[in-house]
Protein backbone atom coordinates (compact mmCIF):
# COMPACT_ATOMS: atom_id res chain seq x y z
CA UNK A 1 0.00 0.00 0.00
CA UNK A 2 1.27 3.46 -0.79
CA UNK A 3 0.76 6.00 2.12
CA UNK A 4 -3.15 7.70 1.59
CA UNK A 5 -6.05 8.43 3.65
CA UNK A 6 -9.66 8.24 3.49
CA UNK A 7 -13.44 8.68 5.19
CA UNK A 8 -15.81 5.80 6.86
CA UNK A 9 -19.35 6.73 5.97
CA UNK A 10 -22.16 4.11 5.31
CA UNK A 11 -24.21 4.44 1.85
CA UNK A 12 -27.03 4.26 4.21
CA UNK A 13 -25.76 7.63 5.86
CA UNK A 14 -25.80 9.46 2.95
CA UNK A 15 -28.16 12.72 2.99
CA UNK A 16 -31.04 11.87 0.67
CA UNK A 17 -34.79 13.24 0.94
CA UNK A 18 -35.95 9.93 0.49
CA UNK A 19 -34.94 8.45 4.06
CA UNK A 20 -31.81 6.51 3.57
CA UNK A 21 -28.31 7.07 1.95
CA UNK A 22 -27.99 5.77 -2.03
CA UNK A 23 -26.23 5.37 -5.03
CA UNK A 24 -27.51 9.05 -5.82
CA UNK A 25 -25.84 12.41 -6.53
CA UNK A 26 -25.28 12.89 -2.68
CA UNK A 27 -22.69 10.02 -3.41
CA UNK A 28 -20.92 11.94 -6.65
CA UNK A 29 -20.89 15.17 -4.45
CA UNK A 30 -19.07 13.24 -1.85
CA UNK A 31 -16.81 11.67 -4.31
CA UNK A 32 -16.21 15.14 -5.71
CA UNK A 33 -15.36 16.39 -1.77
CA UNK A 34 -12.75 13.58 -1.30
CA UNK A 35 -10.95 14.36 -3.99
CA UNK A 36 -11.32 18.08 -2.77
CA UNK A 37 -9.73 17.00 0.67
CA UNK A 38 -6.60 15.16 -0.28
CA UNK A 39 -8.19 12.28 0.10
CA UNK A 40 -7.46 8.56 -1.53
CA UNK A 41 -10.37 5.94 -0.68
CA UNK A 42 -14.06 5.92 0.71
CA UNK A 43 -14.81 3.06 3.25
CA UNK A 44 -18.10 1.57 3.61
CA UNK A 45 -20.43 -0.73 5.17
CA UNK A 46 -22.05 -4.58 3.77
CA UNK A 47 -24.29 -3.56 0.45
CA UNK A 48 -26.03 -7.01 1.09
CA UNK A 49 -29.88 -6.85 1.53
CA UNK A 50 -31.01 -6.35 5.34
CA UNK A 51 -33.85 -7.69 7.27
CA UNK A 52 -34.99 -7.43 11.11
CA UNK A 53 -32.28 -5.60 13.11
CA UNK A 54 -31.52 -3.32 10.03
CA UNK A 55 -27.80 -4.73 10.58
CA UNK A 56 -25.67 -4.63 7.24
CA UNK A 57 -23.84 -7.44 8.59
CA UNK A 58 -26.71 -10.04 8.72
CA UNK A 59 -27.61 -9.73 5.48
CA UNK A 60 -29.48 -12.24 3.45
CA UNK A 61 -27.53 -12.71 0.79
CA UNK A 62 -23.58 -12.55 0.17
CA UNK A 63 -23.86 -11.42 -3.52
CA UNK A 64 -26.90 -9.39 -3.92
CA UNK A 65 -27.33 -5.72 -3.36
CA UNK A 66 -29.62 -3.45 -0.85
CA UNK A 67 -32.73 -1.99 -3.05
CA UNK A 68 -33.10 0.45 -0.29
CA UNK A 69 -29.94 1.63 -2.08
CA UNK A 70 -31.55 2.31 -5.37
CA UNK A 71 -31.33 6.01 -6.66
CA UNK A 72 -34.95 7.11 -7.24
CA UNK A 73 -34.25 9.90 -8.85
CA UNK A 74 -32.56 8.02 -11.36
CA UNK A 75 -35.43 5.91 -11.62
CA UNK A 76 -37.53 9.65 -11.99
CA UNK A 77 -34.83 10.53 -15.05
CA UNK A 78 -35.41 6.98 -16.84
CA UNK A 79 -39.46 7.75 -16.94
CA UNK A 80 -39.88 4.75 -14.72
CA UNK A 81 -40.83 7.38 -11.62
CA UNK A 82 -42.79 11.14 -11.43
CA UNK A 83 -42.05 13.14 -9.03
CA UNK A 84 -45.33 13.05 -7.49
CA UNK A 85 -45.35 9.14 -7.07
CA UNK A 86 -42.19 10.42 -4.79
CA UNK A 87 -43.56 12.91 -2.59
CA UNK A 88 -46.96 11.06 -1.62
CA UNK A 89 -45.04 8.74 0.41
CA UNK A 90 -43.67 9.02 3.82
CA UNK A 91 -39.70 8.55 4.07
CA UNK A 92 -39.58 9.49 7.45
CA UNK A 93 -39.78 12.52 9.91
CA UNK A 94 -36.19 13.16 11.11
CA UNK A 95 -33.56 13.90 8.49
CA UNK A 96 -30.81 12.80 10.98
CA UNK A 97 -32.49 9.23 11.53
CA UNK A 98 -33.33 6.62 8.86
CA UNK A 99 -37.18 5.15 9.53
CA UNK A 100 -36.55 1.46 8.44
CA UNK A 101 -40.56 1.28 9.25
CA UNK A 102 -41.30 3.81 6.65
CA UNK A 103 -39.05 2.35 4.23
CA UNK A 104 -40.29 -1.00 4.28
CA UNK A 105 -44.18 0.25 3.71
CA UNK A 106 -43.18 2.91 1.07
CA UNK A 107 -40.01 1.84 -0.96
CA UNK A 108 -40.67 -1.47 -2.16
CA UNK A 109 -44.29 -0.12 -3.35
CA UNK A 110 -42.27 2.66 -4.99
CA UNK A 111 -39.81 0.44 -7.06
CA UNK A 112 -42.76 -1.70 -7.89
CA UNK A 113 -44.48 1.31 -9.97
CA UNK A 114 -41.10 1.34 -11.76
CA UNK A 115 -40.55 -2.42 -12.30
CA UNK A 116 -43.97 -2.47 -13.98
CA UNK A 117 -43.25 0.55 -16.25
CA UNK A 118 -39.76 -1.13 -17.24
CA UNK A 119 -41.82 -4.55 -18.34
CA UNK A 120 -44.63 -2.99 -19.70
CA UNK A 121 -42.44 -0.84 -22.25
CA UNK A 122 -40.47 -3.96 -23.01
CA UNK A 123 -37.38 -2.42 -21.38
CA UNK A 124 -37.14 -6.26 -19.99
CA UNK A 125 -36.28 -7.44 -23.60
CA UNK A 126 -33.01 -5.06 -23.80
CA UNK A 127 -29.78 -6.57 -24.25
CA UNK A 128 -28.64 -5.16 -20.88
CA UNK A 129 -31.26 -6.14 -18.68
CA UNK A 130 -30.57 -10.10 -20.80
CA UNK A 131 -27.27 -9.78 -20.36
CA UNK A 132 -27.15 -8.79 -16.32
CA UNK A 133 -29.60 -11.97 -15.93
CA UNK A 134 -27.49 -14.34 -17.74
CA UNK A 135 -24.26 -13.08 -15.95
CA UNK A 136 -25.64 -13.36 -12.59
CA UNK A 137 -27.59 -16.54 -12.93
CA UNK A 138 -25.26 -18.69 -10.47
CA UNK A 139 -27.37 -16.87 -7.51
CA UNK A 140 -29.52 -14.43 -9.07
CA UNK A 141 -32.16 -17.32 -9.78
CA UNK A 142 -31.60 -18.73 -5.91
CA UNK A 143 -31.45 -15.62 -4.59
CA UNK A 144 -35.37 -14.58 -6.50
CA UNK A 145 -36.89 -17.86 -5.50
CA UNK A 146 -35.73 -17.55 -1.76
CA UNK A 147 -37.02 -13.69 -2.08
CA UNK A 148 -40.42 -15.40 -3.56
CA UNK A 149 -40.98 -17.81 -1.06
CA UNK A 150 -39.78 -16.29 1.79
CA UNK A 151 -43.03 -14.19 0.75
CA UNK A 152 -45.60 -16.93 0.33
CA UNK A 153 -44.39 -18.43 3.95
CA UNK A 154 -45.16 -15.09 5.11
CA UNK A 155 -41.70 -13.79 6.19
CA UNK A 156 -40.70 -16.98 8.27
CA UNK A 157 -37.20 -17.98 8.39
CA UNK A 158 -36.15 -20.76 5.64
CA UNK A 159 -35.51 -23.69 8.67
CA UNK A 160 -39.31 -22.91 9.47
CA UNK A 161 -41.16 -23.66 5.40
CA UNK A 162 -42.96 -26.33 4.51
CA UNK A 163 -40.71 -29.06 3.78
CA UNK A 164 -40.53 -28.88 0.09
CA UNK A 165 -38.97 -25.61 0.13
CA UNK A 166 -36.97 -26.40 2.79
CA UNK A 167 -35.33 -28.91 1.26
CA UNK A 168 -35.33 -27.27 -2.53
CA UNK A 169 -37.53 -30.19 -3.79
CA UNK A 170 -37.26 -29.39 -8.22
CA UNK A 171 -41.36 -29.66 -8.15
CA UNK A 172 -42.23 -27.14 -5.83
CA UNK A 173 -39.45 -24.58 -6.61
CA UNK A 174 -40.31 -25.35 -10.22
CA UNK A 175 -44.14 -24.64 -9.34
CA UNK A 176 -43.23 -21.14 -7.87
CA UNK A 177 -40.89 -20.24 -10.95
CA UNK A 178 -43.81 -20.12 -12.92
CA UNK A 179 -46.49 -19.24 -10.47
CA UNK A 180 -44.45 -16.46 -9.12
CA UNK A 181 -43.36 -15.03 -12.39
CA UNK A 182 -44.37 -11.28 -12.07
CA UNK A 183 -42.69 -11.03 -8.35
CA UNK A 184 -39.39 -13.13 -9.76
CA UNK A 185 -39.28 -10.62 -12.55
CA UNK A 186 -39.42 -7.36 -10.16
CA UNK A 187 -36.45 -9.21 -7.58
CA UNK A 188 -34.64 -9.59 -10.84
CA UNK A 189 -35.27 -5.79 -11.83
CA UNK A 190 -34.08 -4.51 -8.14
CA UNK A 191 -31.25 -6.39 -8.30
CA UNK A 192 -30.31 -4.73 -11.89
CA UNK A 193 -31.07 -1.20 -11.40
CA UNK A 194 -29.09 -1.32 -8.12
CA UNK A 195 -26.08 -2.92 -9.54
CA UNK A 196 -26.36 -0.78 -12.80
CA UNK A 197 -26.03 2.42 -10.20
CA UNK A 198 -23.62 0.64 -7.74
CA UNK A 199 -20.77 0.09 -11.07
CA UNK A 200 -21.43 3.48 -12.31
CA UNK A 201 -21.02 4.95 -9.15
CA UNK A 202 -17.76 3.06 -8.85
CA UNK A 203 -16.50 4.71 -11.80
CA UNK A 204 -16.97 7.63 -11.01
CA UNK A 205 -14.89 7.41 -7.78
CA UNK A 206 -12.16 5.70 -10.22
CA UNK A 207 -12.43 8.90 -12.47
CA UNK A 208 -11.76 10.71 -9.40
CA UNK A 209 -8.74 9.12 -8.11
CA UNK A 210 -10.79 7.40 -4.93
CA UNK A 211 -10.75 3.61 -4.08
CA UNK A 212 -13.74 2.02 -2.50
CA UNK A 213 -13.22 -0.09 0.33
CA UNK A 214 -15.99 -2.60 0.45
CA UNK A 215 -16.69 -4.50 3.43
CA UNK A 216 -17.55 -8.46 3.82
CA UNK A 217 -19.15 -10.40 6.88
CA UNK A 218 -16.66 -13.33 7.42
CA UNK A 219 -20.43 -15.77 7.95
CA UNK A 220 -23.75 -15.06 6.43
CA UNK A 221 -27.33 -15.19 8.27
CA UNK A 222 -28.67 -18.25 9.09
CA UNK A 223 -31.70 -17.45 7.38
CA UNK A 224 -30.03 -16.53 3.80
CA UNK A 225 -30.35 -17.41 0.53
CA UNK A 226 -26.64 -18.71 0.74
CA UNK A 227 -27.80 -21.43 3.35
CA UNK A 228 -31.04 -22.16 1.87
CA UNK A 229 -29.59 -22.57 -1.58
CA UNK A 230 -25.79 -23.69 -0.65
CA UNK A 231 -26.19 -26.18 2.23
CA UNK A 232 -23.22 -28.46 1.57
CA UNK A 233 -20.89 -25.33 1.92
CA UNK A 234 -21.82 -25.49 5.84
CA UNK A 235 -21.83 -27.78 8.89
CA UNK A 236 -25.74 -28.84 8.20
CA UNK A 237 -27.30 -32.10 8.60
CA UNK A 238 -29.69 -33.68 6.39
CA UNK A 239 -32.76 -31.76 6.97
CA UNK A 240 -31.03 -28.86 6.74
CA UNK A 241 -30.80 -28.15 10.37
CA UNK A 242 -27.27 -26.39 11.76
CA UNK A 243 -24.72 -28.69 12.97
CA UNK A 244 -23.06 -26.15 14.80
CA UNK A 245 -23.12 -22.43 14.73
CA UNK A 246 -20.77 -19.36 15.22
CA UNK A 247 -20.42 -17.56 18.44
CA UNK A 248 -17.25 -16.37 20.73
CA UNK A 249 -15.90 -18.48 23.88
CA UNK A 250 -16.84 -17.27 27.34
CA UNK A 251 -14.43 -14.41 28.59
CA UNK A 252 -13.60 -12.13 31.53
CA UNK A 253 -16.63 -9.78 29.56
CA UNK A 254 -19.11 -12.32 29.49
CA UNK A 255 -19.51 -15.71 31.63
CA UNK A 256 -21.09 -17.32 29.04
CA UNK A 257 -19.98 -15.81 25.85
CA UNK A 258 -21.86 -14.90 22.44
CA UNK A 259 -24.03 -16.53 20.44
CA UNK A 260 -24.20 -15.41 17.09
CA UNK A 261 -26.28 -18.13 15.23
CA UNK A 262 -24.69 -18.00 12.16
CA UNK A 263 -23.79 -21.07 10.63
CA UNK A 264 -20.27 -22.06 10.42
CA UNK A 265 -18.29 -23.42 7.19
CA UNK A 266 -17.78 -27.36 6.55
CA UNK A 267 -14.09 -26.94 6.01
CA UNK A 268 -14.27 -30.70 6.11
CA UNK A 269 -15.74 -30.92 2.60
CA UNK A 270 -13.30 -27.73 1.43
CA UNK A 271 -14.16 -27.91 -2.20
CA UNK A 272 -17.52 -27.17 -1.71
CA UNK A 273 -16.74 -23.99 0.57
CA UNK A 274 -14.08 -22.96 -1.17
CA UNK A 275 -15.66 -22.55 -4.31
CA UNK A 276 -17.91 -20.81 -2.75
CA UNK A 277 -15.63 -18.28 -1.65
CA UNK A 278 -14.14 -17.99 -4.54
CA UNK A 279 -17.52 -17.02 -6.18
CA UNK A 280 -17.91 -14.47 -3.26
CA UNK A 281 -14.22 -13.24 -4.06
CA UNK A 282 -14.55 -12.59 -7.41
CA UNK A 283 -17.85 -10.48 -6.64
CA UNK A 284 -16.17 -8.80 -4.40
CA UNK A 285 -13.24 -7.42 -6.64
CA UNK A 286 -16.12 -6.86 -9.07
CA UNK A 287 -17.74 -4.60 -6.67
CA UNK A 288 -14.57 -2.60 -5.06
CA UNK A 289 -11.04 -1.90 -5.13
CA UNK A 290 -10.13 -3.19 -1.66
CA UNK A 291 -12.24 -5.51 0.37
CA UNK A 292 -12.17 -5.35 4.26
CA UNK A 293 -12.77 -8.94 6.10
CA UNK A 294 -14.66 -9.21 8.59
CA UNK A 295 -13.72 -11.53 11.80
CA UNK A 296 -10.38 -12.41 9.69
CA UNK A 297 -9.48 -14.82 12.75
CA UNK A 298 -12.07 -16.88 11.53
CA UNK A 299 -9.85 -18.17 8.54
CA UNK A 300 -6.97 -19.21 11.44
CA UNK A 301 -10.08 -20.77 13.66
CA UNK A 302 -13.35 -20.42 14.66
CA UNK A 303 -15.53 -20.44 18.01
CA UNK A 304 -18.54 -23.50 17.07
CA UNK A 305 -21.20 -24.19 19.56
CA UNK A 306 -23.73 -27.06 19.28
CA UNK A 307 -27.18 -26.01 17.36
CA UNK A 308 -29.56 -25.41 19.42
CA UNK A 309 -27.71 -24.41 22.90
CA UNK A 310 -29.23 -21.18 24.43
CA UNK A 311 -25.51 -20.24 25.62
CA UNK A 312 -21.98 -20.13 24.16
CA UNK A 313 -20.51 -22.34 27.24
CA UNK A 314 -20.37 -25.78 24.81
CA UNK A 315 -18.58 -24.59 22.19
CA UNK A 316 -15.24 -25.85 20.74
CA UNK A 317 -12.88 -24.08 19.02
CA UNK A 318 -11.91 -25.47 15.96
CA UNK A 319 -9.68 -25.06 12.88
CA UNK A 320 -10.29 -23.03 10.10
CA UNK A 321 -8.50 -23.62 6.86
CA UNK A 322 -5.22 -20.95 7.38
CA UNK A 323 -3.37 -20.66 4.39
CA UNK A 324 -4.73 -23.18 2.26
CA UNK A 325 -7.46 -20.66 1.67
CA UNK A 326 -5.15 -18.01 0.90
CA UNK A 327 -3.08 -19.79 -1.49
CA UNK A 328 -6.61 -20.33 -3.71
CA UNK A 329 -7.65 -17.16 -3.71
CA UNK A 330 -4.19 -16.32 -4.97
CA UNK A 331 -4.37 -18.50 -7.97
CA UNK A 332 -8.17 -17.49 -8.59
CA UNK A 333 -7.95 -13.67 -7.69
CA UNK A 334 -4.20 -12.86 -8.24
CA UNK A 335 -5.32 -8.98 -8.01
CA UNK A 336 -7.58 -8.82 -4.97
CA UNK A 337 -6.46 -5.85 -2.29
CA UNK A 338 -7.70 -7.04 1.11
CA UNK A 339 -7.93 -5.65 4.89
CA UNK A 340 -8.44 -8.09 7.60
CA UNK A 341 -10.03 -6.76 10.42
CA UNK A 342 -8.26 -8.65 13.27
CA UNK A 343 -9.13 -6.91 15.92
CA UNK A 344 -9.79 -9.12 19.34
CA UNK A 345 -9.04 -12.81 20.17
CA UNK A 346 -5.01 -11.61 19.21
CA UNK A 347 -3.40 -15.65 19.64
CA UNK A 348 -0.51 -16.84 18.08
CA UNK A 349 -2.31 -18.48 15.59
CA UNK A 350 -4.20 -15.80 14.36
CA UNK A 351 -1.28 -13.16 14.29
CA UNK A 352 1.01 -16.35 12.35
CA UNK A 353 -1.66 -16.36 9.78
CA UNK A 354 -1.78 -12.86 8.80
CA UNK A 355 1.81 -12.44 8.59
CA UNK A 356 2.00 -15.19 6.30
CA UNK A 357 -0.85 -13.80 4.19
CA UNK A 358 0.68 -10.44 4.34
CA UNK A 359 -2.91 -8.78 4.32
CA UNK A 360 -2.46 -5.74 6.36
CA UNK A 361 -4.33 -5.51 10.10
CA UNK A 362 -6.35 -2.76 11.77
CA UNK A 363 -5.30 -0.08 14.41
CA UNK A 364 -7.67 1.63 16.71
CA UNK A 365 -6.82 4.77 18.76
CA UNK A 366 -9.92 4.25 20.53
CA UNK A 367 -8.35 0.83 21.95
CA UNK A 368 -4.71 2.78 22.20
CA UNK A 369 -5.11 4.89 25.62
CA UNK A 370 -5.25 1.71 28.35
CA UNK A 371 -1.85 1.49 28.71
CA UNK A 372 1.78 2.50 28.09
CA UNK A 373 1.45 -1.62 27.10
CA UNK A 374 -1.06 -1.03 24.51
CA UNK A 375 -0.79 -2.66 20.98
CA UNK A 376 -2.71 -0.05 19.44
CA UNK A 377 -0.72 2.78 20.79
CA UNK A 378 0.86 4.78 17.23
CA UNK A 379 5.00 3.93 18.26
CA UNK A 380 4.16 0.37 17.68
CA UNK A 381 2.84 0.40 14.71
CA UNK A 382 4.62 -1.36 11.59
CA UNK A 383 3.73 0.56 8.50
CA UNK A 384 2.14 -2.00 7.21
CA UNK A 385 -1.56 -1.65 8.89
CA UNK A 386 -4.26 0.71 8.89
CA UNK A 387 -5.41 2.74 11.41
CA UNK A 388 -8.54 4.63 12.51
CA UNK A 389 -9.90 6.61 14.96
CA UNK A 390 -12.78 3.69 15.71
CA UNK A 391 -15.15 1.86 13.70
CA UNK A 392 -18.81 1.91 13.24
CA UNK A 393 -18.79 -0.57 16.63
CA UNK A 394 -16.97 2.62 18.20
CA UNK A 395 -18.75 5.97 19.90
CA UNK A 396 -17.49 9.11 18.09
CA UNK A 397 -13.91 10.32 19.10
CA UNK A 398 -15.71 13.17 21.02
CA UNK A 399 -17.86 10.69 23.07
CA UNK A 400 -15.03 8.96 23.78
CA UNK A 401 -13.26 11.40 24.83
CA UNK A 402 -16.27 12.77 27.23
CA UNK A 403 -16.47 8.68 28.84
CA UNK A 404 -13.10 8.45 29.62
CA UNK A 405 -12.08 8.66 33.10
CA UNK A 406 -9.71 11.40 34.06
CA UNK A 407 -6.26 8.91 34.47
CA UNK A 408 -7.14 7.78 30.73
CA UNK A 409 -7.72 11.51 29.02
CA UNK A 410 -5.04 12.86 30.99
CA UNK A 411 -2.83 9.81 28.81
CA UNK A 412 -4.43 10.91 26.05
CA UNK A 413 -3.56 14.79 26.30
CA UNK A 414 -0.21 13.87 27.31
CA UNK A 415 0.08 11.23 24.62
CA UNK A 416 -0.64 13.96 21.84
CA UNK A 417 0.95 16.82 23.36
CA UNK A 418 -2.11 18.59 24.00
CA UNK A 419 -3.76 20.40 27.00
CA UNK A 420 -6.97 21.41 24.98
CA UNK A 421 -9.88 21.33 27.15
CA UNK A 422 -12.47 21.68 24.56
CA UNK A 423 -13.29 17.95 23.43
CA UNK A 424 -14.09 19.03 19.48
CA UNK A 425 -10.41 19.95 19.27
CA UNK A 426 -8.48 17.07 21.15
CA UNK A 427 -10.62 15.31 18.38
CA UNK A 428 -8.71 16.88 15.57
CA UNK A 429 -5.88 16.18 17.89
CA UNK A 430 -6.45 12.72 17.40
CA UNK A 431 -7.31 12.74 13.89
CA UNK A 432 -3.73 14.40 13.64
CA UNK A 433 -1.90 11.85 15.37
CA UNK A 434 -3.73 8.97 12.70
CA UNK A 435 -2.58 11.24 9.89
CA UNK A 436 0.77 11.22 11.68
CA UNK A 437 1.08 7.69 12.28
CA UNK A 438 3.47 5.28 10.17
CA UNK A 439 0.29 3.63 9.35
CA UNK A 440 0.00 3.30 5.46
CA UNK A 441 -3.38 4.27 5.52
CA UNK A 442 -5.61 6.06 7.85
CA UNK A 443 -8.90 6.29 7.65
CA UNK A 444 -11.14 8.32 9.72
CA UNK A 445 -15.16 7.86 10.45
CA UNK A 446 -17.32 10.74 8.85
CA UNK A 447 -18.40 11.13 12.77
CA UNK A 448 -15.09 12.59 13.65
CA UNK A 449 -14.62 15.06 10.86
CA UNK A 450 -17.86 16.15 11.96
CA UNK A 451 -16.98 16.17 15.69
CA UNK A 452 -20.19 14.08 16.92
CA UNK A 453 -21.34 12.42 19.85
CA UNK A 454 -22.91 9.44 21.00
CA UNK A 455 -26.02 10.11 18.72
CA UNK A 456 -23.91 9.74 15.82
CA UNK A 457 -22.53 6.16 16.71
CA UNK A 458 -23.48 3.98 13.71
CA UNK A 459 -24.08 0.42 15.71
CA UNK A 460 -23.96 -0.14 19.71
CA UNK A 461 -23.19 -3.70 19.90
CA UNK A 462 -25.29 -6.20 22.12
CA UNK A 463 -28.20 -3.58 22.14
CA UNK A 464 -30.85 -2.97 19.00
CA UNK A 465 -33.14 -1.38 17.94
CA UNK A 466 -31.60 2.23 17.48
CA UNK A 467 -28.41 1.27 15.74
CA UNK A 468 -27.13 1.89 11.52
CA UNK A 469 -29.87 4.84 11.76
CA UNK A 470 -27.31 7.73 11.81
CA UNK A 471 -27.61 10.24 8.51
CA UNK A 472 -25.55 13.08 7.80
CA UNK A 473 -27.67 16.38 6.83
CA UNK A 474 -27.24 18.08 3.32
CA UNK A 475 -24.79 20.73 3.55
CA UNK A 476 -22.23 19.54 5.74
CA UNK A 477 -19.38 19.49 2.70
CA UNK A 478 -17.93 22.36 3.43
CA UNK A 479 -14.64 24.02 1.68
CA UNK A 480 -13.39 24.47 5.59
CA UNK A 481 -13.39 21.32 6.06
CA UNK A 482 -12.06 19.71 2.70
CA UNK A 483 -8.95 22.52 3.49
CA UNK A 484 -8.31 20.84 6.62
CA UNK A 485 -8.50 17.58 5.56
CA UNK A 486 -6.45 18.19 2.40
CA UNK A 487 -3.93 20.11 5.27
CA UNK A 488 -3.18 17.06 7.01
CA UNK A 489 -3.25 15.25 4.16
CA UNK A 490 -0.25 17.60 2.68
CA UNK A 491 1.61 17.56 5.59
CA UNK A 492 1.75 13.81 6.67
CA UNK A 493 2.57 12.29 3.27
CA UNK A 494 -0.80 11.40 2.55
CA UNK A 495 -2.12 13.09 -0.70
CA UNK A 496 -3.68 11.27 -3.46
CA UNK A 497 -1.28 9.91 -6.55
CA UNK A 498 -3.33 12.49 -8.62
CA UNK A 499 -1.85 15.28 -6.92
CA UNK A 500 1.69 14.53 -6.05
Amino acid sequence: MQRSCGVLYPISSLPSPYGIGSFSEEAREFIRFLKQAGQSAWQILPIGPTVFGDSPYASISAFAINPYFIDLDQLKAEGLLSEGELQERFWGSDPESVDYGALYQNRYLVLKIAADRFFERGMGQQEDYQSFCRKEQYWLEDYALFMAIKQLEQGKSWQEWDLPFKTRNKDALEQVEEEQKELISFIFFQQFEAEKMWNSLHEYAGEHGIDIIGDMPFYVSLDSADAWAHPDVFAMKKDRTPMEVAGCAPDAFSSTGQLWGNPVYDWKKPDHAMSWWMLRMKRSMEFYDVTRIDHFHGFSEYYAIPYGEKTAEHGTLRKGPGMSFFRKLKEECPLIRLIAEDLGNVTEENTKLLNDTGIPGMKILEYAFTSWNSIYLPYRYDHHCVVYTGTHDNPPVRAWIEELNDGSRDFLRRYLNSMNSDYGQLTWDLIREAYRSTADLCIIPIQDYLVKGREAQMNVPGTSGNSWRWRVLPGFLSDDLAGSMHDLSALYGRLGSSEK
